[in-house]
């Protein structure tokens, strides 16, 4: 059984920073991709950063230049480094991995920038 689970979240002025992480309960075989998506209050889903199976990453055009993502396969864990925040940033980030069995997703972690 795999459970994914978000944390770093939290509050921060605009132009700081917080590293996001999320931790796979259980081992994650035949993974394909894993990304970062965010969910603000009245807006859809969107993705912000997907690391692929072949070592590429992937950006929205809004975050490019200011998040990471990165992984720790050791660690089961992959990670979004997100540096001069702004107040469009705020929403809820869901950790996503995607695998040739099955996808998976955390429950989220709130972000709020404040102006």
């Amino acid at each position: 059984q795999v459970q994914l689970v978000e944390s770093g979240g939290g509050l921060v002025q605009a132009g700081g920073s917080l590293r996001l992480s999320c931790t796979a309960s259980g081992s994650i075989f035949g993974i394909n991709a894993m990304g970062w998506y965010r969910q603000a209050p009245g807006k859809q889903r969107e993705l912000v950063a997907l690391f692929t199976s072949s070592g590429s990453t992937n950006y929205a055009d809004s975050v490019k230049g200011r998040f990471t993502i990165s992984r720790d396969n050791a660690k089961n864990k992959v990670y979004l480094q997100m540096n001069s925040l702004k107040p469009e940033d705020t929403a809820v980030y869901y950790c996503n991995v995607i695998t040739v069995f099955k996808d998976y997703w955390g429950q989220g972690t709130q972000v709020t920038v404040s102006s």
